[in-house]
């Protein structure tokens, strides 16, 4: 059984085909017929059809009738974008090969060589394949021969298909059950690796493994080794077009198993899945998702908090890589403080909250967790202005860091040059693959959240590709300004910025503010402190009825009178009035 298997991962730069000829596969192996065939077919999301990007890696298991047998393939289609780079690698961890996807006519991106990377650290064997090759205008040969040439191997290795028509689709199966080697056996008897989970609200917690060793049954009783949690297999079974049930799972085979376990929490990604009354040891895991990215989300009307509170919960346990914590802000009310993986998954998931559990909500604008070390005391993290503390000096900031790989065609490399140094890049290095540049900087994780994805696009007309990895922490002088509107701290509107960039940035800040407030009926200053003064202010005029226009002539001290007594009003008004504050203004963070 185990020597008909194979486990691999479709993966490719964003927009290179990999969903596309996953579609194809199932085509041709008749694991969904016609009626039910859809483009896209393995991502479940509407959001993910509808912006045509892979979120969430789906599994799939096919029987392919070809090269002299019969063979099943466990394939997953993974994400292409940056974001979600910690879905492809738990992916990876359930195969023995991946199916590296290039666009004949883009050539080598970003993505491509993080993937080939993470690929051959984990010892995978790479199958090379060009897509789109029946584009007319193309030199496919070119795009082949740069290809071979990068991963060093020779051009007739590289399968050349088209995922949209079907064309070279046997040829690459069969290049599949070639080279691709079956599962190796373990002798540690039952075990499984946990590499994904998804929440059932009728049957629990729906563990997705990799059998290592030995063969499972349902009714075994089982456990979590790292939470020692224990559970009954209810039902076992493989990834077809939907869950199939079967009679066990044999090692080697990737499949699901429904553990009525009813938190998620105990079904970690990178646990290891073994009988309860065994005595083994527990299979190498992950390393924990770095959430890179943070933001809050407050509900429009405060009294949908308890709504959003549920709606979050619910969604965290089909999304193990969220994290939040409640947190009260005076001009927006009640909220939750997020952690993400990245500027995308951010907007997802605010996109799948006011979809599916219908809310409004407003965002802050996304920011990074800093480092700071106070005088005396221990280093501590801190995530929004609110952590940094007031009465100790600080002596030293830290913020994060990645590599940042960007690919570009080479007319548009000076336009990339000039937008990363205003960006406090730090150029690296430079390869020539063929058709792309690949440039290397190291850069403040800081300014790749503030829209410089958006601003790359741009820059590039829309043909570069972004990927970028943590590379550790570098001393920084930063400095926090606050925002004060109408005298109250808008802690959701503070910033932590570089020294030379806080009086440039809270004077655009400050003028941006201005123009999306609102005015009201009394004076509303907009101020931003920093360093113990106020580095930028402006003030929104109030509206002001015209109480001297029914006095027609007569004595000036009747007009006097009527605008005192209007001014002590608006005082009044001011004392107890609430200064609103809309979504726009949050969005000035974006565009400063």
């Amino acid at each position: 059984m185990t020597a008909s298997i194979r486990n691999f991962a479709i993966v490719a730069h964003i927009d290179h085909g990999k969903s596309t000829l996953a579609d194809r596969i199932l085509e041709l192996t008749g694991a969904v017929g016609d009626r039910e065939m859809r483009s896209q077919f393995l991502d479940r999301m509407d959001i993910e059809r509808e912006r045509g990007i892979t979120i969430k890696a789906q599994t799939v298991s096919v029987v392919w009738e070809g090269a002299g047998g019969s063979w099943h393939l466990n394939l997953i289609d993974t994400p292409g974008h940056v974001d979600f780079t910690y879905e492809v690698s738990r992916a990876l961890a359930a195969c023995e090969g991946i199916i590296l996807v290039v666009d004949a006519s883009q050539g080598i991106e970003a993505q491509t060589v993080a993937h080939f990377n993470t690929a051959k650290e984990m010892g995978l064997v790479v199958l090379p394949c060009v897509n789109k090759c029946d584009i007319e205008g193309i030199d496919v040969d070119e795009a082949v021969i740069e290809l071979a040439d990068w991963i060093e191997c020779d051009p007739e290795e590289v399968v050349r298909v088209s995922a949209k028509s079907g064309f070279g689709l046997e040829n690459l199966l069969e290049a599949v059950v070639e080279k691709i080697p079956p599962p190796s056996v373990d002798k540690e008897g039952l075990r499984g690796l946990v590499f994904d989970s998804e929440y059932d609200k009728y049957r629990g917690v729906v563990a997705h493994v990799r059998m290592v060793g030995g063969h499972l049954e349902t009714g075994v009783p089982l456990k979590m080794m790292g939470a020692k949690a224990p559970f009954e297999a209810l039902e076992v079974g493989t990834f077809g077009a939907k869950r199939i049930p079967t009679k066990g799972l044999d090692e080697g085979q990737v499949g699901y198993i429904v553990t009525n376990l009813k938190e998620i929490s105990l079904c970690r990604v990178g646990d290891t899945v073994g009988h309860l009354k065994a005595e083994c040891e527990a299979l190498p895991g992950y390393e924990p998702a770095k959430r890179m990215v943070f933001a809050s989300l407050y509900p429009v009307e405060s009294d949908d908090f308890a709504k959003l509170r549920t709606s979050i919960e619910k969604l965290s346990l089909n999304d193990a890589s969220l994290s939040w914590e409640v947190e009260n802000n005076p001009s927006f009310g009640f909220g939750l403080r997020m952690g993400f993986l990245g500027p995308l998954h951010k907007e997802v998931i605010q996109e799948r909250l006011e979809r599916e559990f219908d809310l409004e909500l407003i965002s802050t604008a996304p920011t990074v967790a800093y480092r700071i070390t106070p005088n005396n005391e221990e280093r501590r993290d801190v995530a929004r202005v609110g952590d940094v503390p007031q009465d100790i000096a600080i002596e030293k900031w830290e913020e994060p860091m990645v590599e940042a790989t960007i690919s570009c065609p080479d007319e548009h490399l000076g336009s990339v040059l000039a937008l990363v140094q205003s960006r406090r890049g730090e150029f690296l290095g430079m390869e020539n693959p063929g058709l792309r540049v690949l440039a290397k900087y190291r850069m403040p994780m800081a300014e790749i959240v503030a829209n410089f994805f958006t601003a790359l696009k741009s820059a590039t007309q829309g043909y570069a590709g972004l990927d970028y990895r943590f590379s550790g922490w570098q001393e920084t002088k930063l400095q926090v300004v606050e925002i004060f509107v109408a005298g109250d701290n808008v802690e959701a509107l503070g910033m932590i910025l570089p020294v030379d960039r806080v009086y440039s940035t809270s004077r655009i800040l400050v003028d941006k503010l201005a123009e999306e407030i609102p005015r009201h009926q009394f004076k509303v200053p907009v101020q931003a402190f920093s360093g113990g003064r106020i580095v930028a202010a402006k003030t929104i005029p109030p509206f002001r009825k015209d109480v001297t226009a029914k006095c027609y002539g007569g004595d000036i001290t009747r007009k006097r009178k009527l605008l005192k007594k209007q001014k002590e009003g608006k005082k009044r008004m001011k004392n107890v009035g609430r200064v609103a504050i809309p979504q726009s203004a949050l969005l000035a963070l974006l565009d400063v």
